[in-house]
């Protein structure tokens, strides 16, 4: 397998994808990922992967945010 651009020229990045939670931080698919969340190429908005903390008040999904 080649290597991307990044790992070619040395520029810190990571291949995972930051998932944006409207409740907690942001986390990386990546284990241990340090890199900071503008260095990836990939993110994403929680709801996509079916996390609820960004459920409205009174939703009847059971992982809804108690803050709205």
């Amino acid at each position: 397998m080649s290597e991307c651009r990044g790992c070619r020229t040395e520029v810190e990045h990571c291949h995972g994808t930051v998932i944006h939670h409207a409740l907690r931080h942001s986390e990386c698919t990546e284990v241990d990922c340090v890199t900071p969340e503008v260095m990836h190429a990939f993110s994403i908005d929680c709801d996509a992967i079916g996390c609820g903390c960004a459920q409205p008040m009174g939703s009847t999904e059971d992982r809804a945010s108690s803050t709205g």
